[in-house]
């Protein structure tokens, strides 16, 4: 018997980086996993080792017809979802006076419509029966960062979103945010950073790149019986970039 022996997981942003460890890690730990992504995630599906009767699902998380199509296969392949790991988003990088509204609103639909309309789905699933939601913030979004302010405005939605339903929806279905730091994974784009930008991601006090399945033991954590106690919270794995 492992730690979540049993569990239904469902994993957005499954195709790579932060997601694609978390259904691993969770795989790992006996869950059943749903892995899903706007990308075809079937090499995530493939290296899945641990638990059974997993899925790979394609699904575009700003898209509410999308979203609830998705729900309803997690249902009738699972019978109900027991945890929901919410990783699908997307970074800006632009000067504030060019950054035009479509951006802006890619970035948001995203980020916080999509953490909206996942987590509602996901809450409305696991009503009366409990479960865990587990959504992705940032350090940014507590510490801000010039250039990035509609990437920063939707992690700190993403708190809002966190606090409001923790406290909607307890005792039964405890709501936590990841708020991760700099972290080894294509998104941030480690490989191609100047000396001088990489220098400042690594400014912090452990001094490296965080690893995504740093990230998923941590959402492992939350999911599991160590977590009973934990709701509300935007837990930081940073490294030490952010101490509120």
């Amino acid at each position: 018997m492992t730690a979540l022996d049993g569990s239904r997981v469902l994993v957005t942003g499954a195709y790579r980086g932060i997601g694609a460890a978390c259904a691993r890690a969770f795989a790992a730990a006996g869950a059943s996993v749903a892995c899903a992504d706007i990308r075809q995630p079937d090499a995530t599906l493939a290296s899945l080792a641990g638990g059974t009767g997993h899925v790979a699902l394609v699904s575009d998380v700003a898209d509410e017809r999308s979203v609830t199509a998705m729900f309803a296969e997690v249902e009738r392949r699972f019978g109900g979802l027991d945890v929901l790991v919410h990783c699908a988003g997307v970074i800006h990088e632009a000067p504030l006076l060019e950054t035009d509204v479509a951006a802006f609103d890619r970035v948001i639909g995203i980020n916080l419509r999509g953490s909206f309309l996942v987590g509602k789905a996901a809450i409305a699933l696991m009503q009366g029966r409990g479960g865990r939601v587990i959504l992705t913030a940032s350090d940014l979004a507590y510490s801000g960062r010039e250039t990035f302010s509609p990437y920063v405005a939707s992690k700190h939605g993403v708190l809002g979103l966190t606090r409001s339903w923790a406290k909607e929806f307890a005792p039964g279905i405890l709501v936590n945010a990841l708020c991760p730091g700099p972290i080894d994974t294509e998104m941030l784009g480690a490989a191609e950073m100047s000396e001088e930008w990489r220098a400042r991601e690594l400014d912090i006090p452990l001094a490296r790149f965080g690893q995504p399945e740093e990230i998923a033991a941590m959402a492992v954590f939350l999911a599991g019986p160590g977590g009973s106690f934990v709701t509300g919270q935007g837990i930081g794995v940073n490294g030490g970039s952010v101490m509120p």
